[in-house]
């Protein structure tokens, strides 16, 4: 008996030896018509494989490029597409651009810092005012998930002013603002809750007044018969 680790390491294991096998024998048949038509048979064989990646787009392509693979490029066939070169094949993709901009507080995150840039420009009054506070609601948010001291909301101002370099401050306005917004936030989903709970409640009610009502008439029927 003989291993698979025995055998020749496969191009792409997920197909399994024997589709593999499939691919040897077709580089060994001479009659290009022929070697076609089993290549045709081959690709039919590898897409019933995955039934959900049928549609996919490029799915038929991928196939191909496959059984190029499989074949280590040497089969000599009519391919439908373009298939990859097999110097592409190992090239490594080109590095992602991360960005270097240093951040001072991490759990607030650099679009924080943006904002609270944008914030610094606009001039005073309502719209200005509205935006600090959802700036500070988000900062407590952020805070709350990061860190696990207790929330001051101290800490918020003393942050903000720093992150501002002293620009935005956290007046009593703001903080009523920031409770507004909470308000509004939680509001409906409270009235969401207190709905299902009432209907609830009134289901269950409607239940033990059926079930009263039921016991009842059985209670009469039972006393009817005692009479008659």
């Amino acid at each position: 008996m003989q291993y698979n680790t025995q055998q020749k390491r496969l191009p792409l294991p997920e197909y399994g030896r024997s589709v593999q096998n499939m691919v040897d024998y077709a580089l060994t048949i001479p009659d290009r018509a022929e070697r076609q038509r089993c290549a045709n048979t081959i690709i039919n064989i590898m897409g019933s494989m995955f039934p959900p990646l049928r549609d996919v787009p490029d799915f038929k392509h991928k196939l191909w490029d496959h059984l190029a693979i499989m074949s280590n490029f040497q089969l000599d066939i009519d391919y439908p597409y373009e298939i990859i070169r097999k110097n592409n094949l190992f090239t490594k993709p080109d590095p992602i651009p991360y960005p270097k901009t240093r951040i001072k507080y991490r759990h607030y995150g650099r679009l924080l810092g943006e904002l609270i840039k944008e914030a610094c420009k606009f001039p005073e009054g309502d719209e200005k005012q509205n935006l600090i506070a959802l700036i500070c609601n988000h900062m407590r948010k952020d805070y709350i998930t990061w860190n696990k001291e207790a929330l001051d909301d101290r800490k918020i101002a003393e942050d903000l002013s720093e992150l501002s370099d002293g620009k935005l401050q956290l007046t009593d306005d703001i903080l009523r603002l920031m409770a507004e917004r909470i308000e509004q936030n939680y509001r409906p989903k409270m009235q969401v809750q207190n709905n299902q709970r009432n209907q609830q409640n009134q289901r269950t009610q409607n239940k033990q007044k059926n079930q009263y009502g039921n016991n009842q008439r059985a209670q009469n029927n039972r006393n009817n018969k005692r009479k008659g």
